[in-house]
């Protein structure tokens, strides 16, 4: 009987057949064209949006612009001093530039009163009251009709004392309200102060 011959298995490729080559890695045995990998389009980012800018109240800016002004500290009798020049200095503008009005000095009266009350220290509140009617007395020399003589100027700023007498009422209560409330604002500092301890007192010595 013939027997038969078994082959032994081949696990490598076939002669005469050339290996498939890998999908999407390179190209293909023999010089063949490589697949394309479509790309996935990138997704644009939407711009992030901006929060909008909230309008700044006429408060927020009043109270900006007074921070900006300079914020010296005079005495009392500096106070006083300052008062005086300063009310000379728009008296005589006034004189040569309005014709000596009452009504424009008075106006500009009331400035100079705030921000006297707003520079005297915190030891010296109270003298803003009192050296803010003397300055204005000392300004209305300039621009107060007076008459020959010594007599005649008294008589003269008596009268525009006596005509102009609201801008000087009005100019000492702007002062007085502006000491009042930083004397307010003084004293809650030091409560404050002495409930949060020390801590609390190194900060109430900030000027008020």
């Amino acid at each position: 009987m013939e027997q038969h011959r078994t082959r032994p298995a081949q696990y490598g490729p076939r002669r005469g057949r050339a290996p498939l080559p890998p999908q999407g890695r390179g190209p293909v045995a023999g010089g063949g064209p490589r697949r394309a990998v479509a790309a996935r389009p990138a997704t644009a980012r939407a711009p992030a949006a901006r929060p909008a800018t909230r309008p700044v109240p006429p408060v927020a800016r009043a109270v900006r612009a007074l921070r900006g002004i300079p914020n010296p500290r005079l005495t009392g009798l500096g106070g006083g001093l300052f008062c005086a020049a300063v009310m000379l200095v728009l008296g005589f503008l006034d004189q040569l530039l309005f014709g000596a009005s009452l009504t424009v000095y008075g106006v500009l009266f009331l400035p100079v009163c705030l921000l006297t009350a707003l520079w005297v220290r915190r030891g010296d509140l109270l003298t803003a009251p009192v050296v803010v009617p003397i300055a204005f007395a000392v300004g209305l020399l300039t621009v107060a009709e007076s008459g020959e003589g010594v007599g005649g100027r008294l008589m003269g700023l008596v009268t525009a004392l006596a005509t102009e007498a609201g801008w000087l009422y009005g100019g000492t209560l702007v002062a007085g309200s502006t000491v009042l409330v930083r004397r307010v604002r003084m004293l809650r500092r030091r409560r404050a102060a002495g409930a949060a301890g020390p801590t609390g007192a190194a900060r109430s010595r900030t000027p008020a």
